[in-house]
């Protein structure tokens, strides 16, 4: 057959009158599937050239598929297997139902953001949560921003900032942290325009090194929640209280960075005990800043709590218009917060809680239910079993304490190529309609359960498992 012969597509205009693309067009536009053609057509012509056969067929059929692919949201729900309970990467902390319901409600309708319906005048957003905020924490003022970077960002800008000719900002050089994507104390002081001043040493802090470093620049004495990490052996360092003491005596306001914001005593849950910012505003801290999307279980936010007049210069920055919270993100954070006024609730209804708190016998069973439907399609290759394993808080929470959980572990049935599949089943769960996010160690996969409470989603995804994934080479 020649080459003429095997591919002699049909006009743009002849090919768009296909049934199945006209009823595209109807649905989607003609612009977007025009698109789509044209593409098609083109990689048609370019597989013609390098000898593959092809027919208008399959170009409709390309079309529809890139079709499909255009209009697919890149925002998409995942499977969080990973043993990482609070996952940067997979967006935290999930919501509770009333959150979302008020996020929902803010985002469909006009909402009182910045009014006041008692005067029906203007208004400031961070009063439909700073009453909360104060409430939950013993602060005497709040306000919120984007993120818990943000929170810092404008705490130090503010209080130490180059308004105010780089005042100094005292921190002991054992916090001076790195967290994910690069960011560092130092890095966010820098930007802030202050001077960092480091005391003690990375393993060593005392008293007195806060003291003697104090000069008449100082603006403020800062510590820093130690995320992701843990020093033991021999260390010492200064008790908040006692940072609090220095810095009051001085003149010198104390600021937090608390990080993961905590709440409530974990302890009381059977978890491990994180200091809460009640305990830290108690301890003497002016300032204290956290996130809303880790322990706190609600939207990404910055929240900085503390004294009344620090709180009132930081609303007053240019910047905080700048790192201001959305509606949405406000009304969901209101509603997360409501939620632990009623304490004897909050593990039933704050889903973070709740998947931290979950009893092992439940995510075993979770792992039961399901085994059977991984271990029939994997059966060729891997062995598919379910063991013991630990979960861990993430987010920078308790990163060395553990959580009793269970996993599906898979394991291939041979050594030689092991990886090889491995990686073909991580990439085929990846491509599932709703895609599972695993973690491999020591030769197996592992999928760990704690964050799956029905097993419906999970069993009518893997329904689409497809072993070997397209595209991968894989060693029997």
């Amino acid at each position: 057959m020649s080459a003429a012969a095997r591919f002699a597509p049909s006009s743009i205009d002849a090919l768009l009158r296909d049934p199945s693309l006209a009823s595209a067009s109807a649905a989607h536009g003609a612009t977007s599937v025009t698109a789509c053609l044209r593409t098609a057509v083109d990689e048609a012509r370019t597989a013609w050239r390098d000898g593959a056969s092809s027919d208008d067929a399959v170009i409709v059929a390309r079309t529809l598929r890139l079709l499909e692919e255009r209009g697919a949201l890149r925002a998409r729900r995942v499977f969080n297997l990973t043993g990482t309970t609070l996952h940067t990467n997979l967006g935290r902390a999930p919501l509770s139902e009333p959150a979302i319901a008020a996020a929902v409600q803010a985002m469909r309708h006009p909402l009182a953001l910045e009014y006041d319906l008692d005067g029906g005048t203007r208004g400031d957003r961070d009063d439909l949560i700073e009453h909360l905020i104060c409430e939950l924490t013993g602060a005497e003022a709040a306000t919120v921003v984007n993120n818990n970077a943000a929170a810092v960002l404008l705490a130090l800008d503010t209080l130490g900032g180059a308004g105010n000719a780089k005042k100094e900002v005292i921190v002991s050089r054992g916090e001076l942290v790195e967290i994910g994507g690069s960011f560092r104390v130092p890095d966010i002081m820098r930007r802030a325009g202050c001077r960092l001043v480091e005391v003690g040493t990375t393993n060593r802090t005392h008293r007195s090194d806060y003291a003697d470093a104090i000069t008449p620049k100082t603006a403020l004495l800062m510590k820093a929640h130690a995320s992701n990490y843990r020093i033991e052996g021999f260390v010492s360092e200064v008790a908040e209280a006692t940072i609090a003491e220095v810095g009051h005596a001085a003149g010198v306001p104390f600021m937090v960075d608390l990080g993961a914001g905590a709440l409530i005593d974990l302890a009381r849950h059977g978890l491990p005990h994180e200091p809460t910012v009640r305990e830290t505003i108690e301890a003497g801290a002016d300032v204290v800043t956290f996130s809303g999307d880790k322990l706190l279980g609600g939207p990404q936010s910055g929240i900085i709590a503390g004294k009344r007049a620090l709180i009132a210069r930081m609303k007053k920055n240019p910047l905080k218009r700048c790192l201001r919270c959305d509606k949405a993100t406000l009304a969901a954070l209101e509603a997360t917060l409501m939620l632990y006024r009623e304490p004897e609730h909050l593990v039933e209804r704050l889903t973070t809680l709740r998947w931290l708190t979950r009893p092992r016998s439940r995510i075993v069973a979770v792992a039961n239910a399901v085994q059977p439907a991984f271990a029939e399609k994997l059966a060729s290759v891997a062995s598919v079993t379910v063991e013991d394993c630990l979960s861990q808080i993430g987010s920078g929470a308790q990163p060395v304490d553990l959580l009793p959980s269970a996993a599906l572990v898979i394991r291939p049935l041979r050594a030689k190529g092991g990886g090889g599949v491995l990686a073909a089943i991580d990439a085929a769960m990846r491509a599932l309609p709703i895609p599972i996010v695993s973690r491999v160690s020591k030769g197996a996969m592992w999928l760990d359960l704690r964050t799956v409470e029905e097993t419906e989603d999970l069993l009518r995804s893997w329904a689409g498992f497809v072993f070997p994934f397209p595209g991968e080479e894989v060693i029997r």
